[in-house]
């Protein structure tokens, strides 16, 4: 691994499959295995078991003051943020000489067997291509499929002739590294980049449900129940919650960019205007879609996160009236019209709206940044605490655990007709060069670590091939002293056929 990648932090706990091998590490010891309990343990019932001397399962590693701490909350609550004044230390003590031993391993060379394989390069070979989705700014978006594991991803195509044409590749560039860097249930995740002759490719998330607009338009009476509309608003409000949270304002919020996934959960996707906002500055951009552009962005001011929660506003109230709040559907009216309207004009509220949903709407359609619901101090928090949300446990909702009440039927193609889909023209007169190849490099970067260590243990291959010798000894492919025996034909032959000689096998 990196050295400056060296740290307990990302090799033990951010990193899945570092996370699993250091847990494995550490089952052999006991006084280890209690630390791996203790961070496990969710019930109070064995929390307590851990924080009484009397127990057998007592961590003596733990000082007196936290763990009173922790028995006082428990009388309160039993949540496991609760905690927290006792992960502090248990993670600086794991982090010291436990890490250090962890490193001489054989679980610690096992990891750096995976990087490894997870630093392959990544090719069109690596998937199989299925039918389009959609269509992006630049290309198509299509299903694959890794052929090693068989999971499935949308590949969204930015054709290399179009972006140049456009001169999209600042924008190309800036929505790669912003996926790479967040992780969220709640925002589509990057799990592959690569260059083909043709085109730059981003392996996403993929989103078999359709987008908002669609079910909002296509679906019978236009709009959602309200219980549907809270709980996508509740999850949209969390995602961008994580983008804030990483200094990363998104400024596109519009019902085409919400994604469902097969089982009804919703994802932000498109981040191609988002941009990292450096902590404590504002910026300025009129960017984004009319009608959705807060009066700060058309106006040119300077911002930080408040288009966000303007956006979620808009978002909230199509949902329920089935038409967005300055521009009725399909109308024919030009951009000024629109801008000027949102500036000026106080949106309409029908009976369609409860008390809490007008309010809400209300607050976050205020005119004046200073002044909206979600842009102070507390930001999201603020915005989770609106009455409108008293339904939601957020706690339970953010840990993926509520099921969404409607579910996408697995049959069904939530999109317009493949033969709707207009074909993209072909690009004339455009030529690449040497500076488009240095930023082809930059771009296709091949697996990003953590989407890519999740899929191998949802797939089960970490399963199947993290194999080590009788009795927790060394197994002969990490034994440096003796020779490989010939592998036989494994699951990772077919995982990594094309690559260089296997480095894990039964």
């Amino acid at each position: 691994a990196d050295a400056d990648e060296r740290d307990y932090g990302s090799l033990c706990d951010k990193q899945p499959i570092g996370r699993l091998l250091f847990r494995q590490f550490c089952e052999r010891r006991p006084e280890l295995l209690r630390c791996i309990h203790f961070l496990d343990a969710v019930q109070p019932g064995l929390i307590r078991a851990l924080l009484s001397p009397q127990s057998s399962d007592y961590m003596p590693e733990i000082s007196q003051a936290p763990m009173n701490q922790c028995m006082e909350h428990l009388q309160i609550s039993t949540c496991k943020d609760l905690f927290s004044s006792c992960l502090h230390p248990l993670h600086e003590y794991l982090g010291g000489a436990p890490f250090a031993d962890y490193q001489d391993s054989m679980y610690f060379d096992r990891f750096l067997q995976w990087k490894y394989l997870e630093r392959q390069s990544v090719t069109k070979d690596t998937f199989r291509q299925y039918r389009i989705l959609g269509k992006g700014g630049f290309g198509e978006v299509c299903a694959c499929q890794v052929r090693a594991t068989g999971k499935m991803y949308a590949c969204k195509k930015l054709e290399k002739k179009r972006i140049k044409k456009r001169k999209g590749e600042a924008m190309a560039l800036n929505e790669k590294q912003i996926l790479e860097k967040v992780n969220s249930r709640f925002v589509v995740s990057l799990a592959y980049a690569y260059e083909t002759k043709d085109a730059l490719c981003l392996v996403l998330t993929i989103m078999n449900g359709g987008d908002l607009k669609f079910h909002i338009y296509n679906m019978g009476n236009s709009g959602f129940d309200d219980e549907r509309v809270t709980f996508y608003a509740a999850e949209i409000c969390c995602g961008l919650q994580h983008l804030h949270q990483e200094g990363i304002a998104y400024r596109d919020l519009k019902p085409e960019n919400i994604l469902l996934d097969d089982d009804g959960h919703i994802r932000i996707s498109d981040l191609g205007l988002a941009i990292k906002i450096p902590e404590g500055e504002m910026i300025r951009g009129r960017v984004g879609t009319v009608g959705y552009m807060a009066p700060e962005v058309i106006n040119n001011e300077r911002y930080s996160f408040s288009p966000d929660w303007w956006g979620l506003g808009c978002l909230i109230y199509e949902m329920i009236e089935g038409q967005s709040p300055f521009r009725a559907r399909k109308e024919r009216v030009k951009r000024e019209e629109v801008e000027k309207r949102v500036q000026e004009e106080q949106e309409q509220y029908s009976d369609k709206f409860t008390e809490d949903a007008k309010a809400i709407c209300k607050m976050l359609l205020t005119k004046d940044p200073k002044q909206r619901l979600g842009c102070g101090e507390d930001g999201a928090a603020q915005v989770k605490q609106h009455p409108f949300f008293r339904t939601i446990n957020f706690k339970r909702l953010e840990a993926g655990v509520i099921k969404p009440s409607f579910v996408p039927d697995p049959r069904a193609v939530y999109c317009k007709d493949v033969l709707d889909i207009e074909q993209f023209s072909t690009v004339k007169g455009v030529n690449l060069d040497q500076t488009d190849n240095d930023f082809y490099t930059k771009f296709a970067t091949g697996s990003v670590s953590i989407p890519w260590q999740n899929e191998m243990i949802e797939t089960e291959c970490f399963k199947d091939l993290n194999v080590f010798g009788p009795n927790g000894t060394r197994s002969p492919d990490l034994d440096w002293k003796q020779l490989p025996e010939p592998p036989k034909r494994s699951l990772l032959q077919r995982l990594f056929r094309r690559h260089v000689r296997p480095v894990l096998h039964h």
